[in-house]
């Protein structure tokens, strides 16, 4: 399983905003990406949005970022100030996921 960390600077009281668009617009993105398992969304009270997305294999990260991402930062830029800062992992273990041995 594979993991992208992506942290947004998110413009002053925009995170109720945030939160609905991601509900209603970037999850069914990300639902329709093959290889996609969970998203995590998490929200501070300092703007800012850390959102993990789960994957079944690298390639099919890769993919989605080449062909469906510019979607989801077109969606959140009226929210957000600047690219997200993206970071990606090899995931070694999951409470939430039965996961071989890595």
């Amino acid at each position: 399983m594979f993991a992208r960390n992506a942290t947004y600077q998110m413009k002053n009281n925009q995170g109720v905003d945030f939160a609905s668009k991601f509900q209603k617009e970037v999850l069914p993105i990300l639902r329709s990406a093959p290889g996609f398992r969970d998203e995590i969304t998490l929200l501070s009270s300092s703007n800012e949005s850390v959102g993990i997305t789960l994957w079944d294999t690298r390639d099919q990260h890769d993919a989605y970022v080449k062909n469906l991402d510019v979607q989801v930062l077109k969606l959140l830029e009226p929210m957000t100030s600047g690219a997200p800062t993206v970071r990606t992992y090899e995931v070694s273990s999951s409470t939430a996921h039965k996961l071989p041995v890595a």
